[in-house]
């Protein structure tokens, strides 16, 4: 269990891999991907309809747009960064190593687990809080502009809500032509190939810019 998603062997059997000992915790551990959509998606709805609504007369409407774009991009950036230096952190102590098993070493050793494929919610929820609070702080009191926080932040849950659905499909889906193979290849050269590089899974746009796309 100590071991980093770089060393991890990969376990094909369907019995998932136990995390705790209590069953009340293991439940937790264990998402159907049906889940995300059904919280997530009315969520995204909410706040653009919010930033359509309460957009400033004053204020063009095309800010309306770019707003849920720019949370779309910065929702990239932040997959990008959370994959790369937070779930594949390699940490010294033992305990520490088996807390970050816990986030995203299992998904490697059981990359085809279908009930760990997706952000449970007692983790999304939280992280969504903290990034309203940041986009709040942000656009509503450096830039002054809290029109802007509802459909920035409705961009960013939907870019969230694509990734996970494209991770669970990269993993359980045959994409077999276009962009969506592109990224399953992609994916897949991740888990098998270079799980040091290639952290992009809704797009490679941040491998790119930051060199993690091997060209060989």
């Amino acid at each position: 269990m100590a071991k980093t998603a770089n060393t991890l062997q990969i376990v094909h059997s369907d019995q998932p891999i136990r995390l705790f000992k209590s069953d009340f915790l293991e439940f937790f551990t264990h998402i159907h991907p049906a889940v995300v959509v059904i919280i997530w998606l009315p969520v995204a709805i909410y706040f653009l309809w919010r930033g359509i609504a309460q957009w400033p007369a004053s204020v063009h409407p095309a800010g309306i747009p770019l707003g849920f774009l720019l949370g779309v991009l910065l929702w990239t950036l932040t997959e990008y960064t959370m994959h790369r230096f937070v779930f594949h952190y390699e940490p010294k102590g033992e305990r520490m190593q088996q807390l970050f098993f816990l986030f995203h070493g299992v998904h490697h050793a059981q990359p085809q687990l279908k009930t760990r494929l997706v952000m449970p919610p007692v983790v999304s929820i939280p992280l969504a809080l903290v990034f309203y609070g940041l986009f709040t702080a942000v656009f509503g009191r450096l830039f002054a502009a809290p029109h802007l926080v509802a459909p920035v932040f409705a961009g960013f849950v939907l870019g969230y809500l694509a990734y996970d659905m494209i991770h669970y499909a990269t993993h359980h889906w045959p994409m077999r032509w276009g962009y969506l193979k592109f990224l399953k290849r992609y994916h897949m050269m991740h888990h098998f190939k270079k799980p040091d590089a290639y952290y992009g899974v809704s797009s490679p746009l941040w491998d790119m810019v930051f060199g993690t796309r091997p060209t060989n």
